[in-house]
């Protein structure tokens, strides 16, 4: 008979292990030693300390799931009870009592942390949710529409809840999406039609502006190209490629016509300057003539002077008004001198004036004598009424004095 601390061999071969419930059957062992029986299954007892260290490793640094370490724990454990192996079966069992326990605490552990993952999941999905149906009313097409796509990625990266408030959850975020592109939908289908009646629009105003571009009625066809950009603008954006045909060919018209309008414009303002020269020179000449001396001779100058202003044509708009100006002045001073001379040669105008001269002389006389009576006779008060009656006249007789004298008497 053979034995260790933790079993023995008996007479006819049959292998014992002890335990604190005592000696229990291990198997038999007839083909050699006793002591052979022990190391084999002393070695068995071994491979199960390698195998439960290993779970335990498993257990304590990797990802099992409980339920696959609990039937790891029981398929140890049965080989344990069944005491195939000679050693310290005891201290296996409190190793795999330790290890279950462990396995529970972990699946706590777990069941925790899911139920927090799905509290955050949730959350997270409801401000997801909350953030579509938020945008699902904007109208920055672009940006919205982006933004959204990437909520879809961000859903997609999120835990699953329960089917029912997943399935929720989902439904009002793609009714979002979908309310959102159909917004977006109809208001581009609405965008396109703007732009297909703008392109109608601008197609006709091209056609008038290219059917204006060779005319040469300067003034009302530029004034026509201004009121035909105000309508271009008005008109709103064709399409791209449309609007952009459309504004060469509106644009190449109308450089068309102020092209040949800037030619000839150029030449008159030439022509124009030119002229300017000359009427200076005239208005010069003209105003040798003044002050009037010969009547006559000043009147027949300026009417030859003006007769050949007259051929010369325009000048420039900002110079007109001082060169005529000049003219002007000529002109009223030759007509002050023919007033005047009227005046002096009317024998009318002669007779009305000695006449009005007489009647205010006796009047002033007549006035003296009142004044030196009153006077005489000590009525001061009246002869200085008198005598202010006196100056009023007398200022009027010196004007028709003034009067008479310009009529040479």
């Amino acid at each position: 008979m053979s034995s260790d601390p933790w079993g023995r061999v008996d007479e006819t071969g049959t292998v014992y292990v002890r335990t604190a419930e005592g000696e229990k059957v291990v198997g038999s062992w007839q083909a050699g030693t006793p002591e052979e029986a022990l190391a084999y299954f002393e070695r068995k007892y071994e491979g199960l300390v390698v195998e439960i260290g290993l779970l335990e490793r498993r257990v304590r640094t990797t990802d099992l799931s409980a339920k696959d370490a609990q039937t790891a724990i029981d398929h140890l454990r049965t080989q344990v009870e069944e005491h195939h192996a000679v050693g310290d079966l005891d201290a296996l069992r409190v190793r795999l009592d330790k290890l279950v326990a462990t396995v529970d605490s972990r699946r706590e552990e777990r069941k925790v942390q899911k139920a927090k993952q799905t509290d955050e999941a949730r959350a997270a999905k409801d401000a997801l949710v909350a953030e579509a149906e938020q945008l699902a009313q904007s109208d920055q097409w672009r940006s919205a529409g982006e933004r959204l796509r990437a909520l879809v990625d961000t859903w997609k990266g999120l835990p699953r809840l329960d089917r029912k408030s997943d399935d929720e959850l989902w439904h009002r975020f793609s009714h979002a999406r979908s309310a959102f592109s159909k917004r977006r939908k109809a208001h581009f289908a609405s965008l396109d039609a703007q732009r297909e009646d703008a392109r109608k629009v601008k197609e006709r105003l091209v056609a008038e502006a290219e059917s204006l571009s060779k005319s040469t009625d300067w003034g009302p066809t530029a004034a026509r190209y201004r009121e035909l950009m105000a309508d271009w603008k008005a008109a709103g954006r064709a399409q791209r490629e449309a609007e952009d045909d459309l504004w060469n060919r509106f644009r190449g018209a109308q450089d068309v016509f102020f092209a040949a309008r800037g030619e000839v414009f150029a030449e008159r303002d030439a022509e124009q300057v030119e002229n300017l020269k000359l009427k200076e020179e005239l208005a010069e000449e003209a105003e040798k003539l003044v002050p009037v001396t010969d009547l006559k001779a000043a009147r027949a100058a300026f009417r030859s002077i003006n007769e050949r202003w007259e051929a010369i044509g325009h000048v420039p708009r900002d110079a007109r008004p001082k060169v005529e100006g000049r003219m002007h002045a000529v002109e009223r001073a030759i007509q002050e001198a023919e007033e005047g001379e009227w005046r002096r040669t009317n024998p009318e105008a002669r007779a009305r004036a000695a006449g009005l001269t007489g009647q205010l002389q006796a009047a002033v006389d007549k006035l003296r004598e009142q004044i030196d009576a009153a006077r005489a006779a000590g009525n001061n008060a009246k002869a200085d009424k008198l005598a202010r009656e006196l100056e009023g006249r007398q200022a009027l007789l010196d004007q028709a004095l003034k009067g008479l004298e310009e009529f040479g008497g």
